[in-house]
């Protein structure tokens, strides 16, 4: 639909300015008419030539979703009308491909439509559970006090996320610019000693042979390792895409021995948090557990609690039908046993996930204070292995001429 830019007068005589997305020129008098503004002008938007590229427009961070769930909470808490509020922060929103959203948003609300059935049209910005908590926040007359609650666990989930992130990234990094440093070393600057080497006429050392025979199959086969690598990559993105390739993959992740601990803690941490959000928010148990199954992010935690869900329905307690998965810690299944006898099943879900989120920040630390000297001894022999493999021969002559 096009854009309109309006000018108008309220009844005070005070100017306003904005801009819609509607039907007509006629739709938007219509809409200002409503609050109360005599428009003086009004055109059409010039419209912009890659509008329309999905690629090149702007994506939708978490952080302008987090914003817009706790500015929204606080007009709705303040008795701000909700279409008002959605015109209100649509207009301010800096982000052109969210502001698009939360005009259609705010125009399929003008049109009768509920909040909760509007967001369900955005799946990627809005995924179920915000969804679920919302229809709960709706149905309960208490969306301000959900919307809040969202936030907040946004945020959390966030921070988790960030972490792992600031984990993983300081290695790969190291060892990027490792893989980098080596292959430049053998294509272009060992060459240069070869022919050198070439000169003297005498035998090599075997640890220069090795490099230089290592240099050459690089020079000759470089191509054709790129070539392998991408069609390694393409392999495993297939085969990942499939039910049981994640399962392989997810299963072996969490069976590493250094990062599969710091997996698993953040699987339950986000598993404990997400469950008692929707727990305290009125959800259903069993629609709770399969939100949070669908977005646990490994397939061998999904599955536990689909396995877990099954048994509820059957009768049984989660407790019981999580520690027969084997897959979440006795003391995890234990908490819960203790919340479910107590009535509080929410309260201490929240106890456990705060408790596994200084889990994963202690273990981030150990993990970075353990990897910062086995890389730099990685670096130190593999850099100096190659240096000094081809300054041998070198010293050899020195030595000789000596």
């Amino acid at each position: 639909m096009p854009v309109y830019i309006w000018e108008g007068k309220t009844a005070q005589g005070a100017i306003r300015k904005g801009q819609i997305e509607t039907i007509s020129k006629f739709a938007v008098r219509m809409h200002l008419r409503k609050q109360r503004i005599s428009p003086t002008k009004i055109k059409a938007k010039q419209k912009d030539i890659f509008e329309n590229v999905a690629f090149l427009q702007p994506k939708v961070a978490q952080n302008d979703i987090i914003i817009f769930t706790r500015q929204f909470a606080t007009m709705i808490d303040a008795g701000l009308p909700l279409v008002q509020a959605l015109d209100i922060l649509a207009s301010q929103q800096k982000n052109k491909t969210f502001k698009k959203i939360l005009i259609q948003i705010k125009m399929d609300v003008e049109g009768g439509a509920t909040f909760t059935d509007a967001l369900r049209k955005h799946p990627k910005q809005f995924d179920k559970l915000f969804v679920n908590l919302v229809a709960a926040g709706e149905l309960g007359g208490i969306l301000d006090s959900i919307l809040n609650k969202l936030a907040g666990y946004m945020e959390k989930a966030m921070k988790l996320k960030k972490q792992v992130k600031g984990a993983l990234v300081y290695p790969a990094c190291i060892l990027g610019v490792a893989v980098i440093v080596v292959v430049v070393l053998l294509l272009f600057v060992i060459p240069v000693f070869e022919k050198m080497f070439a000169e003297f006429g005498a035998a090599l050392p075997a640890p220069t042979q090795i490099v230089l025979m290592l240099s050459e199959g690089l020079k000759k086969s470089f191509f054709y390792i790129i070539g392998g690598l991408v069609a390694l990559g393409i392999a495993f993105k297939k085969f990942h895409s499939t039910d049981k390739g994640r399962r392989v993959v997810d299963r072996t992740i969490l069976q590493l021995p250094v990062f599969g601990p710091l997996i698993r803690k953040v699987a339950v941490a986000r598993f404990t948090r997400t469950l008692g959000t929707m727990m305290s928010s009125g959800v259903p148990i069993l629609n709770g557990l399969d939100i949070t199954a669908k977005s646990a992010g490994n397939k061998t935690i999904e599955d536990a609690v689909l396995f877990a869900r099954a048994g509820i329905s059957e009768g049984r307690n989660i407790a019981e039908s999580l520690s027969e998965s084997k897959v979440f810690p006795s003391m995890v299944t234990e908490m819960i046993s203790v919340g479910e006898a107590t009535g509080a099943l929410d309260a201490m879900l929240d106890k456990i996930a705060d408790f596994y989120d200084d889990e994963v920040d202690a273990a981030v630390g150990v993990l970075t204070a353990m990897l910062e000297p086995v890389l730099m001894i990685f670096l130190g022999v593999i850099l100096g292995g190659l240096v000094i493999a081809m300054y041998l021969p070198i010293f050899e002559m020195a030595a000789a001429i000596n």
